[in-house]
């Protein structure tokens, strides 16, 4: 018998030999002049046959739900291969980023209370959102470019663009709160950092998604040192981040958020390009995301993901839905923002 764990993982050396394939598939599945009915993105995972994982690498094709050969239309079925690799059909639902939705089995919220120092994992937003995640806290990055050294300038929270930004619309220098303002947290009895940056989202309609180049849903604000705190409400203290290449299909993984608390899902996709809907009509394509089992619900963006095992940074979660998790790479997240998280 196969052991299955290992079954569903795929080795970073197979992922790094499927690139010119998946390049195949972006052109071919996620081609804007015939777009495919039900299909939100690509990714790069493990073939499944009968419910069982294979250890096969196969090309993904993401899907809101799977549907039946004969419910689809000729131009909208996924070939079996493309450029010589296999594909497998991968449902994630419908793919949203999600900030706090009031929802009857989440009422009684644990971590949607003030604190301080906040840990990563409670009620934090801008003070014109409703509530996000607070992932956890971090300083800039000196030296050019490896450790830092010295004392840093300033210290961070680290969540979503769009829990501390407002999604492209807030201001340096906005009040973020703890807790979220959906969670009663008022302006300025409950600020607890000022924005400072993040990185732009680029969004359709008013750019076309095939030209759209993001990479993470990140933002920082910065906040006082003492009412800061670095560790994770039941994940406990980062033990180093994981560079994008080492994230392997398979791994377990962990977190704790605002809505959902402690939960634990498995990688299923790796350097997925995905498509999000952010409210609005506003709709925005991401490249190289990480793609779990379901492992939050809104209210969670924000949330830092650790593997189970050493308890590394993987990824910043930062959307989702009732059957998969998208999280950004932690590479990204640090290099773009500049920041160092242990």
């Amino acid at each position: 018998m196969p052991d299955i764990e290992q079954q569903m993982i795929l080795s970073a050396k197979d992922a790094k030999d499927m690139q010119k394939a998946q390049d195949a598939a972006l052109k071919d599945l996620l081609n804007p002049e015939k777009p495919r009915e039900n299909l939100v993105g690509v990714a790069k995972g493990i073939k499944w046959s009968n419910g069982q994982p294979t250890g096969k690498p196969a090309l993904l094709a993401l899907v809101t739900q799977k549907l039946a050969k004969d419910e689809l239309a000729k131009e909208d079925m996924v070939p079996a291969e493309i450029a010589g690799m296999k594909t497998d059909v991968l449902a994630v639902g419908e793919l949203f980023a999600g900030q706090a939705e009031l929802q009857p089995e989440f009422e009684a919220l644990a971590l949607a209370k003030r604190i301080r120092p906040a840990p990563g994992g409670y009620s934090v937003g801008h003070k014109n959102i409703t509530a996000g995640t607070l992932g956890t806290c971090v300083y800039d990055r000196l030296g050019d470019p490896g450790d830092a050294i010295g004392i840093p300038s300033k210290y961070y929270i680290l969540s979503n663009n769009h829990v501390l930004a407002n999604s492209n619309n807030g201001q340096v220098g906005d009040s973020i709160l703890q807790p979220g303002p959906f969670d009663g947290g008022t302006d300025p009895a409950d600020r607890i950092a000022r924005l400072n940056r993040f990185v732009p989202i680029t969004f359709f309609p008013q750019v076309p998604l095939d030209k759209h180049r993001n990479l993470v849903d990140a933002a920082v604000a910065d906040g006082n040192f003492d009412d800061l705190k670095r560790e994770i409400h039941w994940v406990g203290h980062l033990r180093g981040w994981l560079p994008r290449d080492q994230i392997q299909v398979g791994m377990q993984v962990h977190k704790c958020g605002r809505t959902t608390n402690y939960s634990i899902g498995r990688i299923t996709a790796v350097h997925a390009t995905v498509d999000v809907n952010y409210g609005g009509g506003r709709v925005a394509r991401f490249r190289d995301q990480i793609i779990t089992t379901n492992m939050s619900a809104g209210g969670d963006s924000g949330s830092m993901v650790a593997t189970r095992e050493g308890n590394k940074a993987v990824g910043l979660l930062f959307a989702g839905s009732s059957v998969a998790t998208i999280l950004n790479q932690i590479q990204h997240v640090r290099s773009l923002l500049r920041i160092e998280i242990v």
